[in-house]
């Protein structure tokens, strides 16, 4: 398992209720139903923790959810779920006082995986029942916060595709993206931006703009893991390859060769702010997975050590 060694960390933090509010979503991996809320109780048995599980079903809206649980200020929210439901609460919860609580139920689980949170549900909530609290940044587009990353480009019309496939074919969701990932890098989507970072311009013509809350590791098999996530920057990266074969190489330099930063078409920066501006009035965005339309003139920035964590 890897972990987020360099976080400040507070001394523990008396939890002056037991009594904590769990959130679970049901859209997430773990195919969750009420017999999965019932697991997920016994799995706070014998913490000492007296969990109020709200079960949140398709249509419902995470963050008010969040909004709900959080006006009875407890000192911890538990989000049950996937990256997506972790970045949701998270956006609520910044700057509250009241810390996240990490129960990963997701496919992928990076926000925990770089923090050290273990994925077996029984050890992440002894996790939760500590109460060690760490401070952490998030990354911000549009007043959006996220907790992983958020690209343009290639991966939100990846998504789009997938959820094309799933709605007209009928494909599994696993299926629909492997499809709609040839499909997408067999014509790859090609951006005109212009890149201001921390005020310094740059014109970019790229087929993906990937931004990250803290940085991001660009080789090997460990590719996409953060060695901190408190360290107050966004790391940019973006290709001069448009092609699929151009792509597909950037990747395996990344995977079995030289670090990808080496490699003659990988551009990355680090920046605290970065304004995106497009001639179109709109740009598909993905934050942490979710995939939505925003405004331009697209506004980054780094919230230093703006959530409150519970790690291990």
């Amino acid at each position: 398992m890897r972990s987020c060694l360099c976080l400040e960390v507070r001394p523990p933090k008396a939890v002056t209720s037991r009594r904590v509010p769990v959130l679970l979503n049901c859209r997430s991996g773990c195919g969750a139903s009420t017999a999965e809320a019932d697991r997920l109780r016994q799995a706070f048995d014998g913490t000492g923790l007296d969990v109020d599980v709200a079960l949140l079903r398709q249509g419902d809206d995470v963050r008010d959810a969040a909004r709900k649980a959080l006006q009875a200020q407890p000192a911890v929210l538990v989000a049950a779920g996937g990256d997506g439901t972790l970045s949701a609460v998270a956006d609520v919860l910044r700057g509250t006082g009241t810390a996240l609580g990490v129960m990963p139920f997701g496919a992928l689980n990076h926000f925990a995986k770089d923090l050290g949170i273990p994925l077996d549900p029984l050890e992440a909530a002894r996790t939760i029942a500590a109460g060690r609290r760490a401070t952490v940044d998030l990354g911000e587009v549009n007043g959006r916060a996220f907790i992983n990353n958020a690209s343009l480009g290639l991966y939100p019309g990846m998504v789009r595709e997938r959820e094309r496939q799933q709605r007209r074919l009928r494909r599994s969701k696993r299926h629909a993206m492997m499809w709609a990932t040839l499909a997408v890098l067999n014509r790859p989507p090609l951006l005109d931006l212009r890149l201001e970072l921390d005020g310094d311009v740059h014109d970019c013509r790229a087929p993906f703009v990937f931004i990250g809350n803290n940085d991001y590791l660009m080789e090997g098999f460990n590719i996409g893991t953060r060695a901190r996530l408190d360290g107050g920057c966004l790391n940019v990266y973006t290709t001069r390859a448009c092609s699929a074969g151009g792509l597909i190489m950037l990747l395996l330099h990344a995977l079995f060769g030289r670090p990808a930063a080496q490699a003659e078409d990988f551009v990355e920066s680090r920046a605290s702010s970065l304004r995106v501006t497009s001639r179109k009035r709109r740009l598909l965005v993905a934050t942490d997975g979710e995939v939505s339309t925003m405004d331009t003139p697209l506004e980054f920035r780094i919230c230093r050590r703006a959530l409150e964590v519970v790690v291990p």
